[in-house]
Protein backbone atom coordinates (compact mmCIF):
# COMPACT_ATOMS: atom_id res chain seq x y z
CA UNK A 1 0.00 0.00 0.00
CA UNK A 2 1.57 3.29 -0.94
CA UNK A 3 1.66 6.32 1.59
CA UNK A 4 -1.05 7.54 -0.58
CA UNK A 5 -3.38 4.94 -0.25
CA UNK A 6 -2.74 4.45 3.43
CA UNK A 7 -5.06 4.42 6.08
CA UNK A 8 -7.91 2.43 3.96
CA UNK A 9 -8.89 -0.70 4.65
CA UNK A 10 -9.15 -1.15 1.12
CA UNK A 11 -9.85 0.36 -1.98
CA UNK A 12 -12.81 -0.56 -4.69
CA UNK A 13 -12.51 -0.24 -8.30
CA UNK A 14 -13.83 2.32 -10.17
CA UNK A 15 -16.00 0.64 -12.33
CA UNK A 16 -17.35 -1.03 -9.36
CA UNK A 17 -17.70 2.02 -7.29
CA UNK A 18 -20.15 3.56 -9.79
CA UNK A 19 -21.58 -0.11 -9.70
CA UNK A 20 -22.99 0.34 -5.98
CA UNK A 21 -23.64 3.83 -6.40
CA UNK A 22 -25.75 3.15 -9.46
CA UNK A 23 -27.78 0.38 -8.28
CA UNK A 24 -29.22 2.30 -5.09
CA UNK A 25 -30.29 5.59 -7.51
CA UNK A 26 -33.79 6.39 -8.48
CA UNK A 27 -34.64 8.02 -11.50
CA UNK A 28 -36.97 11.13 -10.79
CA UNK A 29 -40.82 10.96 -11.54
CA UNK A 30 -41.47 14.49 -10.82
CA UNK A 31 -42.67 15.94 -14.21
CA UNK A 32 -43.76 19.98 -14.72
CA UNK A 33 -45.45 21.41 -17.60
CA UNK A 34 -43.53 23.78 -19.61
CA UNK A 35 -43.33 26.20 -22.45
CA UNK A 36 -41.58 25.43 -25.44
CA UNK A 37 -39.04 28.87 -24.96
CA UNK A 38 -38.09 26.93 -21.40
CA UNK A 39 -37.80 23.38 -22.25
CA UNK A 40 -33.71 23.33 -24.30
CA UNK A 41 -31.97 20.45 -22.72
CA UNK A 42 -34.97 19.25 -20.53
CA UNK A 43 -36.56 15.82 -21.13
CA UNK A 44 -39.22 14.70 -21.97
CA UNK A 45 -41.85 12.81 -19.69
CA UNK A 46 -44.31 11.66 -22.26
CA UNK A 47 -44.48 11.15 -25.98
CA UNK A 48 -45.43 13.77 -28.63
CA UNK A 49 -47.13 13.43 -31.53
CA UNK A 50 -47.41 16.16 -34.73
CA UNK A 51 -50.88 17.50 -34.16
CA UNK A 52 -50.60 18.79 -37.91
CA UNK A 53 -49.11 18.55 -41.33
CA UNK A 54 -46.29 20.57 -42.41
CA UNK A 55 -46.28 22.02 -44.58
CA UNK A 56 -49.91 22.08 -44.33
CA UNK A 57 -51.09 23.65 -47.74
CA UNK A 58 -49.12 23.05 -51.08
CA UNK A 59 -46.23 25.52 -51.64
CA UNK A 60 -43.92 26.48 -53.65
CA UNK A 61 -40.39 25.34 -53.32
CA UNK A 62 -38.94 27.58 -55.44
CA UNK A 63 -39.33 31.32 -56.90
CA UNK A 64 -41.17 31.21 -60.25
CA UNK A 65 -44.21 30.73 -61.94
CA UNK A 66 -47.42 28.28 -60.81
CA UNK A 67 -48.62 26.16 -63.91
CA UNK A 68 -50.59 23.59 -64.82
CA UNK A 69 -47.56 21.03 -65.95
CA UNK A 70 -49.68 19.99 -68.53
CA UNK A 71 -49.58 23.54 -70.58
CA UNK A 72 -45.79 23.35 -70.40
CA UNK A 73 -45.22 19.97 -72.30
CA UNK A 74 -42.85 20.25 -75.67
CA UNK A 75 -41.54 23.74 -74.31
CA UNK A 76 -37.89 24.57 -75.36
CA UNK A 77 -35.06 27.17 -75.37
CA UNK A 78 -36.14 27.26 -79.44
CA UNK A 79 -39.76 27.02 -79.06
CA UNK A 80 -40.91 28.21 -75.61
CA UNK A 81 -43.97 27.85 -74.05
CA UNK A 82 -46.41 31.17 -74.12
CA UNK A 83 -48.54 31.51 -70.71
CA UNK A 84 -50.37 34.12 -70.12
CA UNK A 85 -49.05 36.12 -66.97
CA UNK A 86 -52.63 35.97 -64.48
CA UNK A 87 -53.20 35.60 -61.24
CA UNK A 88 -56.43 33.66 -61.65
CA UNK A 89 -54.65 30.64 -63.32
CA UNK A 90 -56.82 30.58 -66.40
CA UNK A 91 -55.96 27.69 -68.91
CA UNK A 92 -52.49 27.86 -70.17
CA UNK A 93 -51.53 31.15 -67.49
CA UNK A 94 -48.95 31.18 -64.87
CA UNK A 95 -49.30 33.21 -61.70
CA UNK A 96 -46.02 34.43 -59.86
CA UNK A 97 -44.93 32.63 -56.89
CA UNK A 98 -42.18 33.01 -54.18
CA UNK A 99 -40.55 30.17 -52.49
CA UNK A 100 -42.79 29.05 -49.37
CA UNK A 101 -46.21 31.10 -50.58
CA UNK A 102 -49.52 28.94 -51.23
CA UNK A 103 -49.85 26.95 -54.55
CA UNK A 104 -52.82 28.71 -56.55
CA UNK A 105 -55.96 26.75 -57.03
CA UNK A 106 -55.56 24.87 -60.52
CA UNK A 107 -51.50 25.11 -60.84
CA UNK A 108 -49.83 21.57 -60.29
CA UNK A 109 -46.46 22.78 -60.91
CA UNK A 110 -44.04 25.24 -60.40
CA UNK A 111 -41.45 26.63 -63.39
CA UNK A 112 -38.34 28.27 -61.82
CA UNK A 113 -37.76 31.73 -62.93
CA UNK A 114 -34.54 31.04 -64.39
CA UNK A 115 -36.67 28.76 -67.27
CA UNK A 116 -38.61 31.88 -67.67
CA UNK A 117 -38.91 34.85 -69.79
CA UNK A 118 -41.48 37.65 -68.79
CA UNK A 119 -42.50 39.83 -72.31
CA UNK A 120 -44.89 42.25 -71.27
CA UNK A 121 -48.17 40.16 -70.49
CA UNK A 122 -46.28 37.26 -71.72
CA UNK A 123 -44.13 34.26 -70.18
CA UNK A 124 -41.94 32.44 -72.19
CA UNK A 125 -41.19 28.98 -70.25
CA UNK A 126 -38.19 27.84 -71.77
CA UNK A 127 -38.17 23.92 -70.04
CA UNK A 128 -41.19 21.32 -69.57
CA UNK A 129 -42.02 20.50 -65.86
CA UNK A 130 -43.92 17.36 -64.69
CA UNK A 131 -46.54 17.83 -62.45
CA UNK A 132 -45.60 18.30 -59.01
CA UNK A 133 -42.25 19.70 -60.16
CA UNK A 134 -41.01 22.69 -57.27
CA UNK A 135 -43.90 21.99 -55.45
CA UNK A 136 -43.92 20.95 -51.43
CA UNK A 137 -46.96 19.03 -50.99
CA UNK A 138 -49.22 18.75 -47.46
CA UNK A 139 -47.08 16.69 -44.63
CA UNK A 140 -43.87 16.98 -46.70
CA UNK A 141 -42.00 17.73 -43.65
CA UNK A 142 -44.43 16.21 -40.72
CA UNK A 143 -47.26 14.16 -41.70
CA UNK A 144 -50.19 15.00 -38.75
CA UNK A 145 -50.11 12.45 -36.04
CA UNK A 146 -46.05 11.20 -37.00
CA UNK A 147 -44.68 10.17 -33.84
CA UNK A 148 -41.81 12.82 -33.16
CA UNK A 149 -40.33 12.08 -29.66
CA UNK A 150 -40.74 9.70 -27.02
CA UNK A 151 -40.25 9.74 -23.22
CA UNK A 152 -36.98 10.47 -21.91
CA UNK A 153 -35.73 12.37 -25.57
CA UNK A 154 -33.35 15.33 -24.48
CA UNK A 155 -34.57 18.17 -26.06
CA UNK A 156 -32.27 20.60 -28.27
CA UNK A 157 -33.22 23.90 -29.75
CA UNK A 158 -33.77 22.09 -33.27
CA UNK A 159 -36.10 19.54 -31.18
CA UNK A 160 -38.29 22.65 -30.07
CA UNK A 161 -38.72 24.85 -33.46
CA UNK A 162 -39.99 21.17 -34.61
CA UNK A 163 -42.52 20.96 -31.87
CA UNK A 164 -43.75 24.42 -32.80
CA UNK A 165 -43.80 24.21 -36.49
CA UNK A 166 -46.40 21.52 -35.71
CA UNK A 167 -48.78 23.14 -32.98
CA UNK A 168 -46.78 22.46 -29.68
CA UNK A 169 -46.76 25.00 -26.88
CA UNK A 170 -45.95 23.48 -24.34
CA UNK A 171 -45.00 19.84 -22.94
CA UNK A 172 -44.61 17.96 -19.64
CA UNK A 173 -40.58 17.20 -18.83
CA UNK A 174 -38.97 15.76 -16.01
CA UNK A 175 -37.43 17.81 -13.41
CA UNK A 176 -33.69 18.57 -13.37
CA UNK A 177 -32.03 16.36 -10.65
CA UNK A 178 -31.04 18.70 -7.60
CA UNK A 179 -28.45 18.43 -5.60
CA UNK A 180 -26.85 19.95 -1.73
CA UNK A 181 -23.32 20.97 -2.29
CA UNK A 182 -21.47 21.14 0.86
CA UNK A 183 -18.17 22.81 1.13
CA UNK A 184 -16.23 21.57 4.50
CA UNK A 185 -13.34 22.71 6.30
CA UNK A 186 -12.72 24.86 9.20
CA UNK A 187 -9.78 26.19 6.99
CA UNK A 188 -12.18 27.60 4.40
CA UNK A 189 -12.89 31.24 3.67
CA UNK A 190 -15.23 32.88 0.75
CA UNK A 191 -13.61 36.52 1.81
CA UNK A 192 -9.50 37.13 1.29
CA UNK A 193 -7.20 34.76 2.99
CA UNK A 194 -5.35 35.49 6.02
CA UNK A 195 -2.73 32.88 7.09
CA UNK A 196 -3.97 29.75 7.64
CA UNK A 197 -7.34 30.04 5.91
CA UNK A 198 -7.83 29.22 2.14
CA UNK A 199 -10.30 30.30 -0.55
CA UNK A 200 -13.37 28.12 -0.94
CA UNK A 201 -13.29 26.33 -4.82
CA UNK A 202 -14.61 22.74 -4.43
CA UNK A 203 -18.19 23.70 -4.09
CA UNK A 204 -18.48 26.29 -6.56
CA UNK A 205 -16.79 24.43 -8.97
CA UNK A 206 -18.57 21.25 -8.66
CA UNK A 207 -21.92 23.62 -8.58
CA UNK A 208 -21.08 24.60 -11.69
CA UNK A 209 -20.57 20.92 -13.06
CA UNK A 210 -23.93 20.05 -11.49
CA UNK A 211 -25.97 23.40 -13.81
CA UNK A 212 -23.99 22.20 -16.93
CA UNK A 213 -24.60 18.47 -16.55
CA UNK A 214 -28.14 19.34 -16.53
CA UNK A 215 -29.05 19.35 -12.65
CA UNK A 216 -29.58 22.30 -10.01
CA UNK A 217 -27.54 23.21 -7.77
CA UNK A 218 -27.93 24.62 -4.02
CA UNK A 219 -24.33 25.78 -2.85
CA UNK A 220 -24.21 25.96 0.63
CA UNK A 221 -22.18 27.87 2.87
CA UNK A 222 -19.06 26.64 4.10
CA UNK A 223 -19.34 24.35 7.00
CA UNK A 224 -16.63 23.80 10.04
CA UNK A 225 -14.81 20.41 10.96
CA UNK A 226 -17.38 19.89 13.58
CA UNK A 227 -19.60 17.04 13.71
CA UNK A 228 -22.72 18.18 14.60
CA UNK A 229 -22.83 21.07 12.02
CA UNK A 230 -21.97 18.41 9.27
CA UNK A 231 -24.42 16.39 10.55
CA UNK A 232 -27.30 19.03 10.70
CA UNK A 233 -25.92 20.38 6.91
CA UNK A 234 -26.24 16.65 5.27
CA UNK A 235 -30.09 16.23 6.59
CA UNK A 236 -30.74 19.13 5.49
CA UNK A 237 -30.43 18.44 2.31
CA UNK A 238 -31.82 15.14 2.08
CA UNK A 239 -34.94 16.96 0.30
CA UNK A 240 -32.29 16.75 -2.85
CA UNK A 241 -31.70 14.12 -5.20
CA UNK A 242 -28.17 13.78 -4.17
CA UNK A 243 -26.16 15.77 -1.46
CA UNK A 244 -22.31 16.35 -2.32
CA UNK A 245 -19.70 17.33 0.23
CA UNK A 246 -16.39 18.46 -0.58
CA UNK A 247 -13.59 17.81 1.53
CA UNK A 248 -13.25 15.61 5.15
CA UNK A 249 -13.76 12.73 3.19
CA UNK A 250 -10.60 10.79 3.87
CA UNK A 251 -9.29 8.97 7.08
CA UNK A 252 -7.57 11.72 9.32
CA UNK A 253 -8.79 13.40 12.86
CA UNK A 254 -11.11 16.06 10.35
CA UNK A 255 -12.34 13.62 8.02
CA UNK A 256 -15.89 13.46 9.51
CA UNK A 257 -18.28 13.27 6.82
CA UNK A 258 -17.40 9.27 5.56
CA UNK A 259 -18.50 8.04 9.51
CA UNK A 260 -21.55 10.22 9.70
CA UNK A 261 -23.04 8.67 6.57
CA UNK A 262 -22.82 5.30 8.23
CA UNK A 263 -24.12 6.73 11.52
CA UNK A 264 -27.03 8.29 9.70
CA UNK A 265 -27.40 5.86 6.74
CA UNK A 266 -25.50 3.25 4.98
CA UNK A 267 -21.45 3.88 3.95
CA UNK A 268 -21.60 2.19 0.38
CA UNK A 269 -17.77 2.73 -0.26
CA UNK A 270 -15.00 4.19 1.35
CA UNK A 271 -11.88 4.99 -0.51
CA UNK A 272 -11.70 4.25 -4.71
CA UNK A 273 -8.56 3.16 -6.78
CA UNK A 274 -8.23 6.24 -8.75
CA UNK A 275 -5.41 8.69 -9.01
CA UNK A 276 -5.74 11.44 -8.05
CA UNK A 277 -9.20 11.02 -5.81
CA UNK A 278 -9.01 7.88 -3.78
CA UNK A 279 -10.68 9.41 -0.95
CA UNK A 280 -13.77 9.24 -1.62
CA UNK A 281 -17.14 8.17 0.46
CA UNK A 282 -19.94 6.79 -1.28
CA UNK A 283 -23.30 6.77 0.74
CA UNK A 284 -27.15 6.26 0.92
CA UNK A 285 -29.32 8.09 4.22
CA UNK A 286 -32.67 7.96 3.88
CA UNK A 287 -32.62 7.02 0.07
CA UNK A 288 -30.81 10.10 -0.80
CA UNK A 289 -27.38 9.33 -2.49
CA UNK A 290 -24.55 11.36 -0.34
CA UNK A 291 -21.19 11.51 -2.33
CA UNK A 292 -18.14 12.43 0.05
CA UNK A 293 -15.15 14.03 -2.38
CA UNK A 294 -11.99 14.67 -1.59
CA UNK A 295 -10.67 18.42 -0.73
CA UNK A 296 -7.83 18.37 -2.79
CA UNK A 297 -9.46 20.49 -5.82
CA UNK A 298 -7.67 18.19 -8.61
CA UNK A 299 -9.69 15.34 -7.28
CA UNK A 300 -12.52 16.89 -6.15
CA UNK A 301 -13.02 17.45 -10.22
CA UNK A 302 -12.01 14.40 -10.76
CA UNK A 303 -14.57 11.83 -8.28
CA UNK A 304 -16.78 14.94 -9.76
CA UNK A 305 -16.79 13.79 -13.19
CA UNK A 306 -16.21 10.16 -12.62
CA UNK A 307 -19.16 9.44 -10.05
CA UNK A 308 -21.45 12.45 -9.74
CA UNK A 309 -22.24 13.08 -13.28
CA UNK A 310 -23.28 9.74 -14.32
CA UNK A 311 -25.56 10.22 -10.82
CA UNK A 312 -27.16 13.04 -12.04
CA UNK A 313 -27.82 11.79 -15.50
CA UNK A 314 -29.49 8.88 -14.02
CA UNK A 315 -31.35 10.69 -11.53
CA UNK A 316 -32.49 13.06 -14.06
CA UNK A 317 -33.07 10.47 -16.73
CA UNK A 318 -30.48 12.28 -19.13
CA UNK A 319 -28.54 10.45 -21.63
CA UNK A 320 -24.74 9.95 -20.62
CA UNK A 321 -23.07 11.60 -23.80
CA UNK A 322 -19.60 9.66 -24.58
CA UNK A 323 -16.82 11.89 -24.15
CA UNK A 324 -15.18 14.37 -26.66
CA UNK A 325 -11.59 12.29 -27.20
CA UNK A 326 -8.40 13.76 -29.54
CA UNK A 327 -6.05 10.99 -30.22
CA UNK A 328 -2.35 12.71 -29.85
CA UNK A 329 1.27 11.18 -29.51
CA UNK A 330 2.64 10.86 -25.92
CA UNK A 331 5.36 13.36 -25.31
CA UNK A 332 7.15 11.80 -22.15
CA UNK A 333 6.09 8.64 -20.00
CA UNK A 334 2.97 8.42 -17.70
CA UNK A 335 4.05 6.41 -14.43
CA UNK A 336 0.85 4.93 -12.47
CA UNK A 337 0.99 2.43 -9.83
CA UNK A 338 -0.78 -1.18 -10.87
CA UNK A 339 -4.38 -1.72 -9.77
CA UNK A 340 -5.29 1.98 -9.68
CA UNK A 341 -7.08 4.17 -12.37
CA UNK A 342 -5.01 6.77 -13.07
CA UNK A 343 -6.17 10.57 -14.57
CA UNK A 344 -2.95 12.13 -16.55
CA UNK A 345 -3.13 16.32 -16.65
CA UNK A 346 -2.03 17.00 -20.12
CA UNK A 347 -1.82 20.11 -22.68
CA UNK A 348 -2.11 19.29 -26.36
CA UNK A 349 0.08 21.13 -28.73
CA UNK A 350 1.28 20.12 -32.26
CA UNK A 351 4.01 19.40 -33.95
CA UNK A 352 4.41 18.53 -37.70
CA UNK A 353 1.04 18.53 -37.69
CA UNK A 354 0.48 15.80 -35.19
CA UNK A 355 -1.57 16.32 -31.54
CA UNK A 356 0.93 16.11 -29.07
CA UNK A 357 0.31 15.23 -25.46
CA UNK A 358 2.49 17.06 -23.20
CA UNK A 359 1.75 16.28 -19.21
CA UNK A 360 1.18 18.45 -17.00
CA UNK A 361 1.67 16.42 -13.66
CA UNK A 362 0.13 13.33 -12.51
CA UNK A 363 0.50 14.11 -8.75
CA UNK A 364 -0.55 16.96 -7.41
CA UNK A 365 -4.14 16.61 -6.56
CA UNK A 366 -3.94 19.83 -4.79
CA UNK A 367 -2.91 21.91 -7.48
CA UNK A 368 -5.88 23.91 -9.08
CA UNK A 369 -4.13 25.60 -11.63
CA UNK A 370 -2.67 22.32 -13.69
CA UNK A 371 -6.17 20.94 -13.88
CA UNK A 372 -7.71 24.03 -15.02
CA UNK A 373 -4.75 25.47 -17.60
CA UNK A 374 -5.13 21.44 -18.77
CA UNK A 375 -6.73 20.43 -22.28
CA UNK A 376 -7.69 17.45 -21.08
CA UNK A 377 -6.50 14.25 -19.48
CA UNK A 378 -5.49 10.76 -20.23
CA UNK A 379 -6.34 7.71 -18.51
CA UNK A 380 -4.20 5.04 -17.37
CA UNK A 381 -5.79 1.55 -16.90
CA UNK A 382 -5.52 -0.58 -13.66
CA UNK A 383 -3.73 -2.78 -15.56
CA UNK A 384 -0.56 -0.62 -16.38
CA UNK A 385 2.30 0.21 -14.74
CA UNK A 386 2.55 3.65 -17.07
CA UNK A 387 2.27 4.37 -20.64
CA UNK A 388 5.43 4.73 -22.90
CA UNK A 389 6.42 8.59 -24.58
CA UNK A 390 5.45 7.89 -28.29
CA UNK A 391 2.74 5.83 -27.50
CA UNK A 392 -0.76 6.92 -29.21
CA UNK A 393 -3.17 7.87 -26.24
CA UNK A 394 -7.05 9.38 -26.35
CA UNK A 395 -6.87 13.30 -24.69
CA UNK A 396 -10.44 12.58 -22.95
CA UNK A 397 -11.91 16.50 -22.74
CA UNK A 398 -13.87 16.79 -19.33
CA UNK A 399 -14.53 20.66 -19.81
CA UNK A 400 -16.50 20.22 -22.78
CA UNK A 401 -18.55 17.23 -21.09
CA UNK A 402 -22.70 18.44 -20.97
Amino acid sequence: MSDATAGFKRLTRLDRARERLEERLVPTDRTTTRRLEAADGCVLATAIDARRDVPHYERAAMDGFAVRARDTFGASERSPAVLDRDETMNPRAGTWVHTGSELPAGADAVVMVERTEAIGEEIEVHEPVAEGANVAPVGEDVEAGARLYGPGHRLRPSDLGLLKSVGVREIETYDPPTAGVIPTGEELVQHEPEAGETIETNGLTVSQYVERWGGEATYRDVVTDDRAALRAAIERDLTKDIVVATGGSSVGERDLVPSIVDELGELLVHGIALEPGHPVGIGIVQDTPVLALPGYPVAAIVTAVQLLRPALKRIGRLPIDSQPTTEARLDAKLPSEPGTRTFARVELNEENDEPVAVPVRTGGAGVLSSVALADGWVVVPESSEGLPAGETVAVEHWERLP
